[in-house]
Order: C-alpha cells, then sequence, then structure tokens
C-alpha cells in the first residue's frame, strides 16, 4: 500500500511527495524514474489529470522533466524557464540546464554502479528512449518501461477529461474531412498509420474537443488506412454527438481497444518515431514498421485560403480588442493601483466583449518590471505585482476564435520610460521588423531567418534563449509544428504556413520586452532585375500600434521607419472602423508617423 498525498500543485508538497515517490519504487524494480510533462498524444499542453510533474515538482512550464534517484531529483529546463523554475521547486529539487546537460550525462554523474531506471511508455516518444538507451550503451544504467508510480501516490488524481467533441464547420475548414483523409493517404507508405496528436486528428477530421485547456483539440488516437478510412478510437460517448459529422467511413472505437486493434493490422505500419509513444511499438510487437513524420504536420501548417481569410478576420476582431485595451491601460495606469492580475482580467474582457471569443489561446503573460524577465511568467495571488511608474509591462497573449488563432505580444511603458528601456526596446523592435520585411528563395527553413531577428541585439552584445517564432494553428493549438523561426527549425517556409515573429530581450531582475506579431508565408512578386527564382514573403496579420514612447526613431534605418509608419497606417485603416470613442481617438495618435531623427 502506497502512501498517497492530496493534490495542491504547491512547491511545499514537494518534499513529502518526493519521499513517497521514492518510497514505491522498489516494488517496481527500479531505482528511479522520469517524471515528463507528457501524457500519452505527446502535444505540448497536458489535461490535469496528467499534470505529473507539476504536481510532483511545483513547476509549471510547458516543457521539462524530472528524474528522480535515491539522493538527487533534477528538474531538467531550458533557456526559457530558468528564473520560474528557481521561484517554483524551491530547494527539494536542482533544477538542470537542459540541453546544455543531457539525461544520459547527467545519470552517468549521479549514479555509481548498476541501476535501473523506470520510465512510462505511454509518456515518452520512440525517438526519447532509443536515443537515451544509445546514450547509455557501455554503462550499467537500463531504462526500463513500468506502470506510472506517479499515479500510485497521487490520492485525487483529476479523472480523464470527458467533454464531448464537435464538428468543425467545412465553412471554416476549408476542405472536407474526407477530402482531407483521401489526401493525405494517398501519401502514406504503409497500409496504415498511427496518429497520436490530437491537433493532427482533429485536423484530419474536422473535428475539435476541450480536452486541454485553451487549445481546442480531442484526446483521441487514430487509425489512417491506405484506403482513406479511419479508425477513431475515444473515451464512451465523447464522439456520439458527431457521428453524423464522421460519416461511414470514420470507424468509432471505445478507448480500451486501441491496443487490441493496433496489434491486429495487417501489414506494414507507418508511425511518427518523433511523436509516438513507445508503448504503440510495444503493442505493435513484429509489425514491419515505416518511420516517417506525422503525414498530417505539413498539410495542416499549409493553411488553405479559407482559413487564411479566416486568420486576417480574426485578427483584426482581436485587434480592435487590444487596441481598447491599451487605451484603456494608458488611461488608468497613471493613476497607480493597476495591478498584473487587473490587466489580465481587463484584456480578457475587451476579447469577450467581441461576443467572438471561444477561450484564450493560451494564458496570458502579464509580467511588470522585473516579471516580465521570465520568459513564461505566469502571474498568480502570490506574485502578483503592482504596474508600477517608470516601469516596463510587458502582455504577451491572445484568442481562440472559430476562424483563427492569435497570438500578440506588446510591451509598454508607464510613464516615463529610462533610456535603457529604449535602447533594448528598439532593438527588438528592429529585429521584429527585419523578419516582417524578409524576402527569400523557396527552400529557406526558419533557421535561417533567425539571425534577422537578433542581429541588432548581437550588435549591442545582448541576445534571447527562445525562438524568434513558432507555427499556429487554425483555430487549434496556438503552438504548431512543424514550422518556426529558430536554429533549430529546418523545415522549408512554406505559402500558408503562419508562424509568430517574437524578438525580445529579458534582464533578470530588471524588466523584459518582447514584441510578436503574427505572420503568414506568401508568394513574392518578381521584382524588375532579378532572376526568375520563386520568392517569399511574409503578409503581416496583427494589427495593434507598437509603443512609441520606446522608439528611438534616431536608431531606425529609413526602410524600417517607413515599414512602422506603413503598419501604423495599415492598423489605422484596418480598425478605425471597429473602434469609436476615446479608444478611436487613442489610436489615431498611436499611429502617427514617427517623428525623424530622435527618440518619439
Amino acid at each position: 500500500m502506497f502512501q498517497t498525498f492530496e493534490a495542491s500543485s504547491t512547491p511545499e508538497q514537494g518534499l513529502a511527495r518526493l519521499a513517497a515517490l521514492r518510497a514505491a519504487l522498489p516494488a517496481f524494480g527500479v531505482d528511479g524514474v522520469l517524471v515528463p510533462r507528457a501524457d500519452a498524444h505527446q502535444g505540448e499542453y497536458v489535461a490535469p489529470r496528467d499534470a505529473r510533474l507539476e504536481w510532483l515538482t511545483g513547476f509549471t512550464g510547458s516543457a521539462g522533466f524530472c528524474a528522480v534517484l535515491p539522493d538527487v531529483a533534477g528538474v531538467f529546463i531550458d533557456g526559457r524557464y530558468r528564473l520560474q523554475v528557481q521561484d517554483q521547486v524551491a530547494d527539494v529539487f536542482t533544477p538542470v540546464h537542459w540541453p546544455e546537460i543531457q539525461l544520459a550525462n547527467w545519470l552517468k554523474d549521479n549514479l555509481s554502479g548498476s541501476a535501473v531506471i523506470g520510465f512510462d511508455p505511454w509518456l515518452h516518444t520512440m525517438t526519447e528512449i532509443a536515443a537515451l538507451r544509445d546514450a547509455l550503451d557501455g554503462t550499467d544504467i537500463t531504462p526500463r518501461p513500468i506502470a506510472n508510480p506517479v499515479d500510485q501516490i497521487w490520492a485525487d488524481q483529476p479523472a480523464p477529461p470527458m467533454a464531448p467533441f464537435t464538428a468543425h464547420p467545412d465553412n471554416f475548414a476549408g476542405e472536407s474531412h474526407a477530402a482531407k483523409r483521401a489526401r493525405v493517404a494517398q501519401t502514406l507508405k504503409a497500409d496504415a498509420c498511427i496518429l497520436t496528436l490530437p491537433d493532427s486528428i482533429a485536423w484530419l477530421l474536422n473535428i475539435r474537443g476541450t480536452d486541454i485547456e485553451r487549445n481546442p483539440v480531442p484526446h483521441a488516437f487514430a487509425v489512417l488506412r491506405s484506403d482513406g478510412t479511419v479508425d477513431l478510437f475515444a473515451r464512451s460517448g465523447k464522439a456520439d454527438g458527431i457521428k453524423d459529422h464522421l460519416g461511414s467511413d470514420v470507424i468509432l472505437h471505445v478507448w480500451d481497444d486501441f491496443g487490441k486493434v493496433i496489434a491486429a493490422l495487417d501489414g506494414a505500419v507507418q508511425i511518427d518515431p518523433k511523436s509516438c509513444p513507445y508503448a504503440v511499438k510495444q503493442l505493435l510487437g513484429d509489425a514491419p514498421l515505416v518511420e516517417q513524420p506525422d503525414p498530417c504536420a505539413l498539410p495542416k501548417a499549409r493553411k488553405n485560403a479559407v482559413e487564411i481569410q479566416g486568420s486576417r478576420d480574426a485578427h483584426l476582431r482581436d485587434g480592435a480588442a487590444m487596441v481598447r485595451f491599451l487605451a484603456w491601460l494608458d488611461r488608468e495606469s497613471p493613476a497607480g493601483g493597476l495591478t498584473e492580475i487587473d490587466v489580465v482580467k481587463a484584456l480578457e474582457g475587451f476579447r469577450r466583449d467581441t461576443n467572438a471569443l471561444r477561450d484564450i489561446s493560451f494564458e496570458t503573460i502579464s509580467g511588470a518590471g522585473p516579471n516580465g524577465a521570465i520568459v513564461h511568467y505566469r502571474v498568480s495571488d502570490k506574485t502578483n505585482r503592482a504596474v508600477k511608474p517608470s516601469e516596463l509591462l510587458l502582455v504577451d497573449s491572445g484568442g481562440q476564435y472559430q476562424d483563427g488563432t492569435t497570438d500578440i505580444t506588446r510591451t509598454m511603458i508607464v510613464g516615463t520610460p529610462a533610456q535603457d528601456h529604449i535602447d533594448c526596446y528598439t532593438r527588438v523592435l528592429r529585429g521584429m521588423v527585419a523578419v516582417s520585411m524578409a524576402r527569400f528563395p523557396k527552400g529557406v527553413a526558419g533557421s535561417h531567418l533567425d539571425a534577422l531577428a537578433r542581429t541588432p541585439l548581437w550588435q549591442a552584445g545582448l541576445d534571447y534563449d527562445h525562438g524568434t517564432g513558432h507555427g499556429v494553428g487554425s483555430y487549434l493549438s496556438v503552438h504548431e509544428g512543424p514550422q518556426g523561426i529558430s536554429r533549430r527549425s529546418t523545415i522549408p517556409l512554406e505559402p500558408g504556413m503562419i508562424v509568430s515573429n517574437e524578438p525580445g530581450y529579458y534582464r533578470e531582475g530588471a524588466f523584459g520586452i518582447r514584441i510578436e506579431n503574427l505572420i503568414v508565408v506568401q508568394d513574392a512578386p518578381q521584382i524588375a532585375g532579378g532572376d526568375d527564382r520563386a520568392m517569399l514573403s511574409f503578409e503581416t496579420l496583427t494589427y495593434a500600434p507598437f509603443d512609441r514612447r520606446l522608439i528611438d526613431t534616431g536608431a531606425l534605418t529609413p526602410d524600417e521607419r517607413r515599414w512602422i509608419d506603413r503598419y501604423h497606417a495599415d492598423t489605422l485603416r484596418l480598425l478605425a472602423d471597429r473602434i469609436d470613442g476615446p479608444a478611436l481617438d487613442w489610436l489615431k495618435a498611436a499611429c502617427a508617423p514617427l517623428a525623424a531623427d530622435r527618440p518619439a
């Protein structure tokens, strides 16, 4: 009988929970265990039932994992979370800088003699386990699949999400699911393909769900067969309301039949080892496997004309809400009394006033002063800070609308900025503008463009530790692969792909700056005198003013100033009819042309 604890998700519980987990491990025949922030679907976000890493450690970031050994428990986090983790895991767990320090090397350094490290095979991909085993080859450390021991000590672990799935209409999707299934089936390299990513299944079948907070995705597994038919696996009752939408070519199964059905598949089976849980490999046994990327990933990333227009419409609606918020902030903040939570509530209220908001697209980041330097900061009652004069306020937010998903970041000054604020903000803005103006040949990936955003910062010896941009779904996940703009983004950018453009700069203990627009890849027109090489460029989707008080116009090139003035003119033209009263007066002033050769 294992000792159990009530769930409160507070770091103070960490010591007792860690002791209980260690006490449970001998019954599983292991010396240590891995606790990732993952579920069986390997998406970025998890339902409360699967928030094992947060429950154990108190760490709430969207990426990371814990390795629990007899004498040390390391929480592995990347550069986005190194300030956050210090506040959340207290002294119970040891922060480990990842990927600079790899798990295998850390295990070698912290274990002596032979050891068995347990892992839940549903929570790790085939690629992850293969890489770990390769890295540990020649040692006496052995990874072993086990049942999840955290589930044994988590007394009030939430139940799985059970809300029903809904159909996503073709007039928003731009293509029927029958056409999608037929199109994707033609690309398969095997008789059947196993799909585990919720956003891939949602896109393929034109369905949505509420199983992951802020992301309208369904918890399901699917098998796409080479004839375009699909086996869909969902918990009892969740798909009952969409049977007519799915039709006879999509066969519904109960959740527990997934293993039985895939074990009985005939012929070769296609899987994506980077997203497929290791447990699926176990269930498939000796079936011949064809390892290929998820066949829905690229088609989903290439938005069709209907989805792109939907995104434009969603961003104008969202932009009007942002303008009302920014005008409100400028009116209310000088009087004092506002807090980060007040800012979050006000912004969400302006979005809900559109009467089209389905949900916010992620937890709003509202970081005042030094809290803005925490890249993925999430305000709480404990951390809530006043919005003070002469401090920067970073607000990163977005909305889920049925026609599109938005994600926008603006950094504002309350009162009078310091020269350091202006210098750093202008460098971040120049990087954002450089990406926006980019023109590049087909075949170029985000890794080639990442330096454009960083160059103004590099010239001052500055940088930031996150990617410049991520893909964004169409009323789907606000973070969508495989496209992006970062040093690791090797997927060529293609027309229809939506990415964020969000350089930043963060000074620990002082302030954070990030400026973000969403942009969509488009074919670029030919230029007189150029060759006939096919070129691409970006169309800006996001419209809301930049804080002109933070722009040093003397540091801008003529092209940069022209781009900003044109962007502000477009913002006024596109949003003026959606706004009235004092907010419209504020918008007109915010979008006036920049004065040349001096700070605005």
